[in-house]
């Protein structure tokens, strides 16, 4: 109407034998397009009954005129084309500011429920203060924390915090970054996810952490290390060699076998040990401790957010939380909430709003813009760094595929099962959730018979396992030339016949595994002693090892779970290697370790996708994935 008024009467008029006749009882206000750009200003407080919240009220002017937010609001959501103003100015809605504007509202809606006419945000959503930053003026009492947490989203803007005195190590400038990062973390009270690459020191940068956190003074706390059993001694020792003032207590027993209560057993500590096992059979106790902060070390233990662990991890009173792992996510993205959910509770505040706003449309849909902006919502409190980023003077790595053709005998007898299991497994199919457990119980036992019938069968004692055989030649040629070698599989009883088979010709091996007692002695005997082989089980030794002694590492069985296996190439392949290492994968051609192969390639990409900006594929696996395994 306005553009028919303004714009084509007039030109009308003006043709020849036209006669334009206006009835226009009331003329009304002189309407007038602008083109000058809005002014946003958030203006907002906390909400007093929920501190770490603000509610902010959106306040635009366009030429210096009021816009009343509702109209605004229902325009934005109906994608109109203009808005006009009561004095007659009207302007375009087809604006970057306004799009912007429009995204953010419906954000805030989507995760949370604002009062009308607010954008509600919480302290720990720092990447929406800095999309807010770039859209207007944040005024009141949450400009100061928009101001506060700028540093989280830009490393050039964090406070130099020096290397504590007390940290007796020289930190990569990458460390620096990752400790100044945990530093401005614990002083706004936020927490985190630190995600860095496997083997780029993490430990060391959450130990200057607490060691900084001690040279402030103030309160004498501990911090609440929760690892897995596994790893416990390794913080003990750690913290002895890198920061040797620290006070450790480390928890392995329970109550009734150590003779005292926690809270006598941790008195005096600056830094507290424990299993996440021990953790969740004593919560009570841990609960009633004063703790500093909360550091879940390989944290991928409290992915589950039905489990007990995780919900004793989100329970426990502590002003700060960090979550360590290099596999922030393996599965799907409610793992990554869940760590988040612990550390950094505002960010995302309910799972079921997560899961339509960001999941579904992410895992289902493959809609890039979200995908985009989860990453813009995680990044200021996850940090990751890959090692080909930031430690070019590590080794190269070099990693090989080697196919075997399955023994005559061999072939025969896997051939038997898979036809036995695929009939079973296609008919289990139309109800995936329901039988689960007997399709993997059925996927599990081709995987084993790829590597050995023995292990499905033992009448099949004469049947030859073509990696057994295979193993065997290529390891005496390496401790030939010299080399030291970790050998991986996730089938301990495959793992027991290839260290059978190993000394059987006369090449001395350690073991280790979920049954291994004194696992300290076993890892002591392989750095410091003269045997060339260490054969691990993938779930025993698929972290909280550092081996650099051996150079070689020979991976018996896929996975396809591919952050399984970089968790056992890098217990080689870390910061301290000074030899080029080399990866040996076996796969029996034309068996389900081939399809295993294929099927972790695009498994691999979620976890790129959302942490390390690669293109997206979903990791579930699909009915369509197993069947494809069983062609």
């Amino acid at each position: 109407m306005i553009r028919f008024l303004n714009d084509i009467l007039p030109r009308l008029t003006e043709i020849d034998g036209v006669n334009v006749v206006a009835h226009l009882d009331d003329a009304g206000p002189a309407y007038q397009e602008t083109q000058r750009a809005p002014v946003i200003t958030f203006a907002g407080a906390d909400t007093g009954g929920q501190p770490d919240w603000y509610d902010l009220s959106v306040q635009v002017t366009v030429g210096g005129e009021q816009v009343p937010f509702d109209e605004l609001f229902v325009a934005l959501a109906a994608d109109q084309q203009y808005l006009i103003l009561p004095s007659g100015t009207y302007f375009s809605l087809d604006r970057a500011e306004f799009r912007q504007l429009r995204d953010l509202i419906a954000e805030s809606r989507a995760l949370d429920d604002p009062p009308p006419g607010v954008l509600r945000v919480g302290r720990f959503q720092a990447g929406l203060w800095q999309e807010l930053a770039e859209l207007g003026e944040v005024t009141g009492q949450a400009a100061a924390w928009q101001e506060a947490v700028r540093s989280l989203s830009d490393a050039g803007n964090r406070v130099e915090h020096p290397v504590p005195s007390r940290l007796k190590a020289m930190l990569r400038p990458y460390q620096q970054d990752g400790f100044r990062w945990l530093a401005a973390l614990h002083e706004h009270r936020l927490g985190g996810v630190l995600a860095d690459d496997m083997g780029l020191g993490k430990t060391l940068q959450a130990l200057a952490l607490i060691c900084h956190v001690r040279e402030l003074g103030g309160a004498r706390a501990p911090f609440l290390v929760v690892a897995p059993a596994s790893v416990v001694h390794n913080w003990a020792s750690e913290a002895d060699r890198f920061a040797p003032d620290l006070v450790v207590s480390a928890i392995t027993q329970t109550r009734a076998r150590r003779g005292a209560t926690l809270a006598d057993a941790v008195r005096g500590a600056d830094l507290v040990v424990t299993s996440y096992t021990l953790f969740r059979l004593e919560f009570e106790d841990y609960e009633a401790v004063d703790w500093a902060g909360l550091i879940l070390d390989e944290a991928q233990f409290v992915k589950n957010p039905h489990s007990q662990g995780y919900r004793c991890a989100k329970q426990l009173p502590a002003p700060f939380k960090l979550a360590i792992t290099g596999t922030p996510m393996e599965n799907n993205l409610l793992e990554l909430w869940s760590l988040l959910s612990i550390t950094a509770p505002g960010l995302f505040p309910r799972a079921d709003r997560f899961t339509d706003h960001y999941r579904n449309p992410i895992e289902k849909a493959h809609d890039p813009e979200r995908l985009a902006q989860l990453r813009r919502r995680i990044r200021p409190l996850m940090l990751r760094r890959r090692k080909a980023d930031v430690a070019a003077d590590l080794p190269d790595k070099q990693e090989q595929v080697i196919e075997l053709d399955l023994n005559p005998k061999h072939r025969k007898v896997y051939q038997t099962y898979l036809q036995r299991e695929r009939q079973k497994v296609l008919g289990l199919l139309g109800d995936l959730q329901q039988h689960r457990f007997e399709i993997f119980r059925s996927l599990t036992l081709l995987r084993q018979a790829s590597l050995d019938v023995t292990l499905v069968d033992p009448k099949h004692r004469a049947v030859p396992s073509t990696k057994l055989d295979v193993l065997a030649e290529q390891v005496s040629d390496l401790v030939a030339e010299g080399h030291r070698t970790l050998v991986f599989s996730q089938f301990t009883r495959f793992l027991d016949a290839a260290r059978a088979r190993l000394e059987a010709a006369g090449i001395h091996c350690c073991y280790l595994d979920g049954a291994t007692r004194d696992r300290a002695t076993v890892l002591a005997e392989f750095k410091n002693g003269t045997a060339p082989v260490f054969l691990i089980s993938l779930k025993a030794g698929g972290f909280g090892l550092n081996l650099t002694e051996a150079d070689y590492c020979i991976l018996l069985d896929p996975w396809w779970n591919p952050a399984t296996e970089a968790q056992a190439v890098d217990r080689v392949h870390r910061i301290g290697q000074t030899r080029n290492v080399m990866v040996y994968r076996l796969v029996a051609k034309d068996t389900i370790e081939e399809k295993v192969m294929a099927l972790k390639a695009r498994k691999a990409e979620l976890f790129g996708s959302v942490l390390d900006g690669g293109d997206f594929a979903s990791a579930q696996l699909t009915a369509a994935d197993i069947r494809d395994l069983l062609q």
